[in-house]
């Protein structure tokens, strides 16, 4: 599985690359056959506190899944793209075998 991480208009530090890819890593225990995972790291309007924005694909077999999610750090916000993304996953994987 690779994992690409974007960060636009800053430079994620490394222990936030770590997090992340730690992260990413969970998400094989939903899905087994994920190729590729792209996160996109953003800042939206610096001078309100909910303001970090990450943006999530995962690609599947015939298929990308997006999530977004905002809020107060980007820690925070990979972890809600991270459980909105499993649940995705589940639905997939229990489509798939319905077929």
């Amino acid at each position: 599985m690779e994992v690409k991480i974007q960060s636009v208009h800053f430079d994620a530090t490394e222990q936030l690359e770590a997090f992340i890819n730690k992260k990413a890593e969970k998400l094989l225990k939903s899905f087994e056959d994920i190729k590729k995972v792209e996160v996109l790291l953003k800042v939206v309007k610096p001078a309100t506190s909910m303001n970090k924005e990450v943006s999530l694909n995962v690609s599947v077999p015939n298929q990308v899944l997006h999530v977004e999610k905002t809020s107060g750090t980007f820690e925070e916000s990979v972890d809600l793209c991270v459980d909105s993304m499993k649940v995705q996953l589940t639905k997939y994987k229990e489509k798939l075998r319905g077929r």
